[in-house]
Order: C-alpha cells, then sequence, then structure tokens
C-alpha cells in the first residue's frame, strides 16, 4: 500500500478560499500560525503584556475584515507590516511626538528581503543539485556553465572525448532540471 502525501495550501491559498467562503475558521488558522510573530512585535513595541495582547487581538480584527476583499501576494510580509503600523499608530495617539517617517519603512524593502531569501534557497539547492550529478556531468557543467568555458576548453581541460562533452552537459542540464523541480525550484 502506499502512502499518501498531502500537500499543505500555502497562506495565498487559504486566502483565496477565505475570500470565496468568507469562513473565520480559515482566517483564524492562518493567523495563529503568525500571532506568536504579532505578538512579538507588539511586544517590543508597547513593551507591555496586556496592550500587546489588546494589539494582537485588533490586529487580528481589522485584517479578517480587510482581507474579505483585499488580495494578499505575501501574507507574511504583508502581516508584518499592518501590524507594525498598527502599533506604531496607537504609539502615536498616546504620543504625538512620535514621527510620521518611523511609518515609511518600504514594503520594497520587505520583498527585496524576502527575494533574496527565496534566491538563496534556490542557489543551495542548485549547488546540492549539482552535488548530486555523476562526476563526469559535474565536472563539465562546472566548467561550461559556472567557467563559461567552451566545449573545446572543457575537452582540453578534462581529456574528455567531444562528443562525450557534449553529451555529459546536456544530460547533466537535464538532470539538474528534474533535480531543481523536485526541489520546487522553478525559475
Amino acid at each position: 500500500m502506499s502512502e499518501v502525501k498531502s500537500i499543505s495550501p500555502t497562506d495565498e491559498e487559504i486566502l483565496s478560499q477565505y475570500r470565496e467562503t468568507g469562513d473565520q475558521t480559515l482566517f483564524g488558522n492562518l493567523f495563529n500560525t503568525y500571532m506568536h510573530l504579532v505578538y512579538g512585535l507588539c511586544l517590543k513595541y508597547f513593551k507591555n503584556r496586556d496592550d500587546s495582547q489588546d494589539a494582537t487581538m485588533a490586529i487580528y480584527e481589522r485584517i479578517s475584515k480587510k482581507l474579505l476583499d483585499t488580495e494578499v501576494q505575501h501574507f507574511k510580509s504583508w502581516l508584518y507590516m499592518v501590524s507594525k503600523n498598527h502599533c506604531l499608530m496607537e504609539l502615536r495617539k498616546k504620543n504625538p511626538e512620535v514621527h510620521a517617517d518611523v511609518f515609511m519603512e518600504s514594503v520594497e524593502a520587505v520583498h527585496l528581503n524576502e527575494d533574496k531569501v527565496e534566491l538563496e534557497k534556490d542557489i543551495e539547492a542548485l549547488e546540492s543539485c549539482i552535488d548530486e550529478l555523476k562526476l563526469e556531468q559535474k565536472e563539465c557543467v562546472k566548467l561550461f556553465f559556472l567557467e563559461k568555458k567552451s566545449y573545446q576548453e572543457v575537452n582540453e581541460q578534462t581529456g574528455i572525448d567531444l562528443k562525450k562533452v557534449k553529451s555529459y552537459i546536456q544530460n547533466g542540464k537535464r538532470n539538474l532540471k528534474m533535480c531543481l523541480e523536485s526541489k520546487n525550484v522553478r525559475r
């Protein structure tokens, strides 16, 4: 009997279902995944548990309504920005001298950081896949793609027959593609 692996839906898929159905359980479960982060962020700004708990619940209520008609591409980073802005606005209400420019941390910076993390994961996956290639494929692929050597230069450097160099590179490229797809890298 084969084992069936379940694939968990992404945050964005859950949000899409939530927008379609309005099912608070869907949103509640998603929010619970990140609630400790929201609470921690609130604690960082308010420096006391009661205000942080109140803010976490206010954020929950606010975004549960907002997300019914708002499409979000990267929920975790969006939630961070909404939570941070909520905390800063509350602090500003209590102390109007908190400057508005503190609010203006760029969402792009969050996305750039997120993209950098994704790129680093992709590079790690690529390095891992290269290491899994057969020795000749690995050697030819590294020289051809990473060191930008021609087929002839790979042949001269390795002593491998030119036709085999081309074959190793072609098969190595195909094997890399399959390996990366198995690791969900699709760039």
